[in-house]
């Protein structure tokens, strides 16, 4: 399904949205869940891959299908190597088959797990014998993506001797693994961080009984502040449920957005946006994303928008997404009259002065580009897509743009 975003505006300059809890916790608390069955979970994410991860965790076929959901590929692949005396066929869509899994794999069978490749070496499916695994110490390239280091801690617990992890060379996406050791400590899990050794304990006995909220997805959020940036001087918009201390790597946008004028202000578990500035075309973008690559998208969108340069690096994870997320953004900024060079790990979105109207933004099964680029309406009409894409992560996100006065069709 296509849709039509005719040139919009926000029509109430106060709104308020409740955004479905964060995708990245979700998944961490439900694998953790499914190994300690006290943990009850509030605000889970209604996303498709929250929702694909509740089910593979619950499934007892013997092939287990996760289609476009990565995070649950890793995490399940972790989870299901230590499940004793099951064997398993681990699968997903085409893409999936795509996207390396090797680093994780080499890891796990290096502690002592049975994993072995049905198709392609390095990729899904996967044949996963589970068993009870003795070794502890494993060592990873640091600059791997967050989601093998955290499928790894996340077993930590369960295993007879505990985890020692070693990271080689220079530690990306640190927030991302932070929340995973934060969310371990809030069941009881005790681990350590220091310099590039990661430690988790081992704790064979039951959790402590209790409820874990999860908060909003920051991720999310982002679409919100592209929003405000684009929108009159004064606008607001309210989001519910956020913490200032959070445990997200996304939650970076309240800095990065004063660069476009947006200014943010915590109340309670609220976060209000506020556009207090208008910013000059002439205002430079200059990123590092090696800590939140997932936002990257919807900043090089709002800065095309507002005509402005912009310069992001630290994107090296971009290339093994649902899509090559450098070439997507490429392609559709330039249909949009943009001009963008790339390279592995960045991009350079030069200034530009005007936005092709009524441009056909495909969304390559990323549920990121439809989001990122929607904003854009505030400008000029545009259509999306395959805009159903939208519910990998955040289902009822045209409906909350309509809310707003986005004028939309199908």
């Amino acid at each position: 399904m296509n849709s039509t975003l005719q040139k919009s505006k926000i029509v109430n300059q106060k709104s308020k949205i409740k955004v479905t809890g964060s995708k990245s916790e979700s998944n961490r608390l439900l694998l953790l869940q499914a190994l300690y069955p006290e943990l009850e979970i509030e605000n889970v994410s209604n996303s498709d891959d929250s929702k694909l991860m509740t089910k593979a965790l619950s499934n007892k076929d013997k092939i287990i299908d996760i289609h476009h959901a990565g995070t649950a590929m890793r995490f399940l692949t972790a989870f299901f190597s230590t499940q004793e005396g099951r064997e398993i066929e681990l699968t997903g869509s085409s893409r999936m088959k795509e996207r390396p899994i090797g680093i994780l794999v080499q890891a796990l069978n290096q502690l002592g797990a049975d994993i072995s490749y049905k198709e392609n070496e390095g990729f899904p499916p996967l044949i996963i014998k589970g068993k009870k695994i003795i070794k502890h110490k494993v060592t990873l390239k640091a600059n791997v993506s967050s989601q093998y280091i955290s499928a790894l801690l996340l077993i930590g617990p369960t295993l007879e001797n505990g985890l020692e992890l070693t990271l080689e060379g220079k530690i990306t996406s640190v927030p991302y693994i932070n929340m995973t050791l934060n969310l371990l400590s809030q069941i009881g899990v005790k681990s350590s961080f220091n310099n590039n050794i990661i430690v988790v304990e081992s704790k064979t006995a039951m959790v402590k009984s209790q409820t874990l909220v999860v908060e909003s997805d920051w991720s999310s959020a982002s679409y919100y502040y592209s929003i405000v940036a684009l929108s009159k001087l004064n606008t607001e918009i309210e989001l519910t449920a956020y913490k200032k201390e959070s445990l997200q790597g996304d939650s970076c946008l309240a800095e990065i957005y004063k660069e476009f004028g947006v200014e943010t202000t915590f109340k309670e578990n609220t976060v209000i946006l506020r556009k207090s500035l208008e910013v000059e075309s002439e205002s430079k973008i200059n990123l590092d994303l090696s800590n939140a690559p997932d936002i990257a998208q919807t900043i090089t969108v709002t800065a095309f928008s507002l005509g402005m340069e912009c310069h992001l690096t630290g994107l090296h994870t971009l290339k093994i997404k649902e899509t090559d997320r450098l070439e997507a953004l490429k392609t559709e900024i330039e249909k949009l009259g943009g001009a963008v060079k790339t390279t592995n790990k960045s991009l350079l979105l030069s200034k530009s002065d005007s936005i092709k109207e009524n441009t056909s933004i495909a969304t390559y099964n990323d549920h990121r580009m439809a989001m990122a680029f929607a904003p854009i309406a505030l400008k000029v009409p545009v259509m999306i897509e395959d805009a159903m894409v939208v519910s990998k992560s955040y289902p009822t996100f045209w409906d909350d743009l309509k809310s707003l006065g986005f004028k939309i069709s199908e």
